[in-house]
């Protein structure tokens, strides 16, 4: 009876494992489409609504879900007063504290870095330019993303399954 209970819990715990990652092979896609859709609309605050850096952040932060939200809210909490930070540093930070609870990959934040570094140093022009390519970038991303999911979603709870199983063979 111990046994089959033992048993049962390894192969309950090694699904789940597996489901999770399945998880996180589905968000992916997703929470890419959901940033170049804040970034999209931080492109239209900048062009046509001259909103300050800081504002614009935060109202983009309040039409976005979660993980997107909370890395916008970061970057536009820390450009107000009392830290006056600059966009980049403000950005940075905020995409190191929030980005582990992403399911978006380097490649993304990397994007999102580079982002950075001209945000808010240059004339609006020039900005949105760098906003486009952000979002080309994070398109392709997101083709690659929905690849890999397509490959690896239904696997890893196959996977998951059957290491349980295989574990459980393994042991008794």
């Amino acid at each position: 009876m111990v046994k089959m209970l033992g048993a049962a819990l390894i192969v309950l715990a090694a699904t789940l494992f597996g489901f999770a990652k399945a998880r996180q092979f589905a968000s992916r896609p997703a929470q890419i489409r959901h940033l170049i859709l804040a970034l999209k609309r931080l492109e239209t605050e900048i062009m046509y609504g001259f909103t300050p850096l800081p504002d614009a952040l935060q109202r983009i932060a309040n039409q976005c879900s979660e993980p997107v939200k909370s890395l916008m809210e970061g970057a536009a909490g820390n450009m107000t007063p009392p830290l006056n930070w600059t966009a980049q540093q403000s950005l940075q930070h905020a995409i190191e504290t929030g980005w582990k609870h992403t399911a978006m990959k380097s490649a993304e934040k990397d994007v999102m870095l580079q982002l950075g570094f001209t945000l808010g140093t240059s004339d609006r022009k020039n900005q949105i330019g760098h906003i486009a390519t952000a979002i080309r970038q994070l398109e392709s991303e997101e083709q690659a993303a929905r690849e890999e999911q397509a490959r690896y979603e239904k696997m890893s709870r196959s996977l998951g399954l059957l290491g349980g199983a295989f574990i459980v063979i393994l042991l008794y």
